[in-house]
C-alpha cells in the first residue's frame, strides 16, 4: 500500500525533529523534509542526515537566499516598512518565500499535505497558510501544534528524549529563534518575563554595545533606484553586499532591539531581534529619500509604509494590495539614485552626509548668504496667501464678537412702560 505523502517544512530544530517522528507515529505518512535556504547559518548537509536518519523518505534543501533579498528584502526596504516603529519583519517576509517553495516541492512530489511547526499562539501559521491556500487552494495542511496534547516546549525535550531524537535544546537554553540573511529573532526562556533584561549571551550576529569597539567606522552605501549596489564604492551583488553589512554592523553593536509587539492573533509577545545590515541600510535608504524626494511625496510614502508592513507581518504578501502599494513604491524610487555616509559608533548609526545627481537640495537656494536666485521679498506675497483663510476666520470672529456686544448691550435695557430704559 501506497502511504500518502506529506511535505514537512523542515529546520532540524527542537519543533520540526519531533514533528517528524509524530507523524510517523500517528499517522504513518511517508514524510519528506524541505529545508529551504534564506541565509540561516545551518549545516544543511548535517541537517539533511539527521532528517534521513530520523524518518523522512526525503529531503530538499532549496537555495533562496538571492532570490530572498532582491524580492522580499529589497522591495521591503524601499517602502521603508517597519511594523510598530521597530521591527525590520525579518521572520515576517522570509516566510511566504518558504511557503511558496513547499507549495512547489508538493507539486513536484504529488503531494496534497503540507506539515510545518508553527504554535497555535504564533503569527507563523498565518504566514505560512495564506501564502499556500493563495498558491495552491487544494493543498490541505497539518499543524500539530494545534492538536497533539504538548503544551510546552519542555514537553518537546521530553519526548524527544523518551525517543532518542538529538535536539540542540535544553530545559535551561530553551530560546526560540529564528535566522536568515537578514536578521536573528529569540523568543522564549527568560525574555517571557518583560522585567527581565536580555542576556549579553544571547547575541549572535551582532555584540553589544558595551563590548563594540571603541573606534568610529564610516560606511558609504550607494543606491541605484531605491536598490543597494555598493560599499565603499565597491559594487557587489546582493548577498555579498548583505553580507559586508550585518559583519560591519555587527561588530559595532548595531541593530539590536528589545520589543513587545502586537502579534496578529490578538496578543502581545515579546522578542530580542537582531538586524545589523538591514538597520544599516534603512537609515542610509531613508536618508537618500530626503535629499530627493518632494515633502508631498515623503509625506504619503509614510502613509504606505505603515500599511505596507502591516501587510507584511500579517502574512499578506501575495496579495493585490501589497503588489498595488509596491508598484507605487517603485514610482517612487525611479530617482533614488546617489551615496549616503554613515558613522558608526558603539550602537549607533548616524547618516552625516549624502550626495545625488537628483538631489532637491540647493546650496544656491539655501543659503542664507547673497543669492541670485531667491528673492527674499517674494516670500511675503507668498505667506499673504498662505495664512488667507487664517485672516478670513479672524475677521469673521472679530465681526461676530463685535456684533455679540452690541446684543448684549440692548439686552441690558428692560422694556418699562412701552419704552426702552438703560
Amino acid at each position: 500500500m501506497v502511504k500518502e505523502k506529506v511535505i514537512l517544512a523542515y529546520s532540524g530544530g527542537l519543533d520540526t525533529s519531533v514533528i517528524m517522528t509524530w507523524l510517523k507515529e500517528q499517522y504513518d505518512y511517508d514524510v519528506i523534509a524541505a529545508c529551504v535556504d534564506v541565509g540561516q547559518e545551518d549545516d544543511f548537509e548535517a541537517v539533511k542526515k539527521k532528517a534521513i536518519d530520523t524518518g523522512a523518505s526525503k529531503c530538499y534543501v532549496v537555495d533562496v537566499k538571492e532570490e530572498f533579498i532582491t524580492d522580499f528584502i529589497w522591495p521591503t526596504l524601499k517602502a521603508g516598512a517597519v511594523y510598530e516603529g521597530d521591527y525590520l519583519l525579518g521572520t515576517s517576509f522570509a516566510r511566504p518565500l518558504i511557503a511558496k517553495e513547499l507549495v512547489k516541492i508538493a507539486e513536484m512530489e504529488g503531494a496534497y499535505l503540507i506539515a510545518h511547526g508553527c504554535t497555535g499562539k504564533g503569527n507563523d501559521q498565518v504566514r505560512f497558510e495564506a501564502t499556500i491556500k493563495a498558491m495552491s487552494p487544494s493543498i490541505k495542511i497539518l499543524a500539530p501544534w494545534r492538536i497533539w496534547d504538548m503544551t510546552s516546549r519542555e514537553d518537546l525535550i521530553d519526548y524527544a528524549h523518551e525517543r532518542n531524537i538529538p535536539i540542540a535544546q535544553s530545559v535551561e537554553k530553551i530560546y526560540s529563534r529564528d535566522q536568515n540573511i537578514w536578521h536573528i529573532s529569540h523568543e522564549g526562556g527568560n525574555l517571557e518575563d518583560p522585567w527581565n533584561e536580555h542576556l549579553e549571551d544571547i547575541h549572535v550576529m551582532s555584540v553589544t554595545p558595551e563590548n563594540a569597539k571603541d573606534s568610529v567606522t564610516y560606511v558609504e552605501i550607494g543606491f541605484d533606484k531605491g536598490i543597494p549596489v555598493s560599499v565603499d564604492g565597491e559594487k557587489s551583488g546582493p548577498l555579498e553586499l548583505l553580507s559586508k553589512l550585518n559583519k560591519l554592523g555587527g561588530e559595532n553593536g548595531i541593530g539590536t532591539i528589545d520589543i513587545i509587539e502586537n502579534r496578529l492573533v490578538g496578543m502581545k509577545s515579546r522578542g530580542v531581534y537582531e538586524t545589523p545590515g538591514g538597520t544599516l541600510l534603512y537609515k542610509a535608504h531613508s536618508a537618500m529619500e530626503k535629499l530627493i524626494l518632494d515633502r508631498d511625496t515623503m509625506a504619503y510614502k509614510y502613509i504606505v509604509a505603515q500599511k505596507y508592513a502591516q501587510l507584511v507581518y500579517d502574512g499578506l504578501w501575495y496579495t493585490p494590495l501589497r503588489e498595488a502599494l509596491a508598484a507605487f513604491v517603485d514610482s517612487t524610487q525611479e530617482y533614488v539614485t546617489g551615496v549616503v555616509r554613515l558613522k558608526l559608533y558603539k550602537g549607533n548609526c548616524l547618516p552625516v552626509a549624502s550626495k545625488s545627481q537628483y538631489s532637491l537640495y540647493s546650496e544656491e537656494f539655501a543659503t542664507f548668504s547673497k543669492d541670485e536666485v531667491y528673492n527674499q521679498k517674494d516670500a511675503e506675497g507668498f505667506i499673504n496667501l498662505f495664512a488667507l483663510p487664517l485672516k478670513i476666520r479672524a475677521i469673521l470672529k472679530q465681526k461676530n464678537s463685535e456684533g455679540s456686544e452690541v446684543n448684549e448691550a440692548l439686552g441690558r435695557k428692560v422694556l418699562k412702560g412701552g419704552e426702552f430704559v438703560g
